[in-house]
């Protein structure tokens, strides 16, 4: 009797676990390729634009060739000089940073998540094997005392949460971003995020105060 109501609970733990990191994979997988997307735009802010030197040189020749032939032509001063070193704002940087850390995070948990699949896979197969009942309560309770001492069902619940950290990052980068960039976006984007998260603060704790 124990070892088939054991057998029935790791079964249901092990289809709940391998079903949260389903859902984990797919929506890590759409968030790393929408975040890896802006980064290639990003990116292009926190390092030297070879245009920029190239323009600067033949801006030089352009120069150099004009006052030989008696013309008195100078260099706009909005071109940078690539001999001085390339300096990015701190906006980009601060960005480029939170961006980075939401894709490092989210590929993270993608990996966690396969790896829990892969446990709760074998962590049914080894508590239920073809021994006498005996032996398989022995076996179950063997690998059930380890999932309690290695707090697997915390790492469990702490998946979402990194997710969520992702997310909150992405969002962080995105409002600094648009405000550099266009103060219109920026207050309709703010408004959205401060929806969005205060729906997520009255999901989140509603239930303790419904009980």
């Amino acid at each position: 009797m124990y070892v088939d109501v054991a057998g029935e609970e790791d079964k249901k733990m092990a289809d709940s676990w391998k079903a949260d990191a389903d859902g984990i994979l797919v929506f890590t997988g759409l968030f790393s390729a929408a975040v890896a997307a802006l980064l290639a735009v990003s990116i292009q802010d926190i390092r030297p634009n070879p245009q920029d030197t190239s323009a600067f040189y033949l801006a030089n020749i352009y120069q150099l060739v004009a006052n030989a032939n008696g013309s008195n032509v100078t260099i706009s001063p909005s071109l940078s000089n690539p001999s001085t070193s390339f300096s990015p704002p701190n906006w980009a940087v601060c960005v480029n940073s939170l961006w980075f850390l939401s894709l490092a995070i989210s590929i993270t948990c993608a990996l966690l998540a396969t790896l829990l699949q892969q446990w709760a896979r074998r962590y049914v197969k080894i508590t239920q094997p073809r021994y006498s009942p005996h032996k398989r309560a022995r076996i179950r309770a063997f690998f059930a005392e380890g999932v309690e001492k290695l707090h697997l069902p915390w790492a469990v619940e702490a998946l979402p949460t990194l997710v969520h950290f992702s997310l909150f990052l992405f969002f962080a980068g995105l409002l600094i971003f648009l405000f550099n960039i266009n103060h219109t976006v920026f207050k309709v984007v703010v408004w959205w995020v401060a929806l969005c998260i205060t729906a997520y603060i009255c999901i989140t704790f509603m239930p303790m105060f419904r009980h």
